[in-house]
């Protein structure tokens, strides 16, 4: 009885350990989740995008100050 236990147990977990189902739809919500925290990262006014608007207001600031 212990041995019919013992056997099945192996067999469970070892059916468990290689069942890949679902495996692919976790990998692609991770990867939606790092991209959303990518993209927010991104549009945040102190991100990005807010670092490149204040380099062009700085570059534009220069340009209009040299021509006078």
């Amino acid at each position: 009885m212990i041995t019919k236990l013992y056997v099945q147990t192996n067999l469970f977990l070892s059916k468990f350990k290689n069942d890949e189902r679902g495996v692919t739809a976790i990998e692609y919500g991770l990867i939606a989740v790092a991209m959303a925290v990518l993209v927010t990262t991104a549009v945040s006014p102190s991100g990005f995008i807010g670092s490149l608007e204040a380099a062009f207001e700085q570059v534009a600031t220069a340009i209009s100050n040299a021509g006078q």
